[in-house]
């Protein structure tokens, strides 16, 4: 059995890479003109080379029931995160015009990037983050249109932000994994394509702490600027720390899942806001205030939430972490 304290130090150093990206900001030598460029870096280059070298070779997803069933609970269990953020949102008397839909779209999707992938990765491994991927796809495209539309009022919808590098190289390692090109390969052609499997891995390996350091940095920057909301803060708090947790973990218990599957739901129930609605009530005509004051409560909650909600997901579903 694993102990909570145990699961504390597995996922401190995404906290402390966290801190020390603020830190590096209030010094002065992460400045916020540098974000742009590194985090352009990260998720057109880095970050692709990243999922390939997770989803090449990943037996799990030779299974097109599996992909299937990873997307659609990708995309379900968001849609059920913003129902449960919109009711809460009402019985709070939020309306309309007063931060009824950004609440609604920032508390109801949880982080399933740079701060999932990390914890992922040391509670389980490579074939869970190749999974989280492919989940990945589900909530790219909830959160591009359903959640567009609610934050924006509008029923236009935003695909062409789909197609970017995350994606691409999710399909493209799809794509190789059914037709059975991601083994190993003999001969000379091992030769030409074993150095260029090494560039991808390096290239992959450091995409999470600059894009954390960057977070971490971005998060005083937001700060700084940011009035706190108690009615906000609080309704934040009870939708993504506890409300939300209850229904991924019981998708998680109770679908016919495989293994790596539950894994990814354990990590996604216990995962604090997403960064990107800040974005979109940015880009879209919402309240980014109310998304920034959701993305801060969240963040420093799951300081205390995040291990136990792991500790108790593990222990309910039955799960065996690599950790001793």
């Amino acid at each position: 059995m694993i102990s909570p304290a145990a699961v504390i130090i597995s996922v401190l150093p995404v906290y402390l890479l966290l801190v020390a990206g603020a830190a590096l900001r209030k010094a002065g030598l992460l400045r916020h003109e540098h974000e742009a460029g590194a985090m352009q870096l990260v998720y057109s280059v880095m970050l692709p080379c990243f999922i390939l070298d997770q989803i090449l070779g990943a037996e799990v997803l030779r299974s097109g029931a599996v992909v299937v069933w990873g997307m659609g609970l990708g995309f379900g269990l968001l849609l059920s995160g913003l129902l449960t953020a919109w009711l809460v949102a009402r019985i709070m008397g939020l309306e309309r015009g007063t931060g009824l839909r950004t609440f609604t779209v920032a508390a109801g999707c949880q982080n399933y990037g740079f701060t999932a992938i990390p914890v992922l990765s040391i509670l389980w491994g490579s074939s869970a983050c190749a999974m989280l991927f492919v989940h990945n796809i589900g909530v790219e495209v909830a959160m591009w249109s359903v959640g567009v539309m609610i934050i924006s009022g509008q029923r236009e919808l935003p695909w062409r932000k789909l197609v970017n590098g995350p994606i691409i190289a999710v399909g493209i390692g799809l794509l190789l994994v059914a037709l059975g090109l991601d083994r190993p390969l003999g001969g000379p052609l091992h030769d030409l394509t074993a150095p260029l499997r090494k560039v991808i891995s390096l290239l992959g390996v450091g995409a999470f702490p600059v894009a954390i350091l960057i977070t971490g940095a971005s998060m005083v920057g937001i700060a700084e600027t940011a009035r706190p909301s108690w009615k906000i803060i609080g309704g934040a708090v009870v939708v993504r720390l506890l409300l939300a947790p209850g229904l991924i973990l019981a998708a998680a218990k109770y679908l016919p899942l495989v293994l790596e599957l539950r894994q990814v739901l354990v990590v996604q129930a216990a995962m604090p806001a997403a960064m990107t609605p800040i974005m979109l009530a940015r880009l879209y005509g919402g309240r980014p205030a109310v998304a920034v004051h959701v993305v801060l409560a969240t963040t420093l909650g799951s300081l205390l939430s995040l291990p136990w909600i792991i500790f108790w997901g593990i222990e309910w579903i039955g799960l065996k972490p690599l950790l001793p």
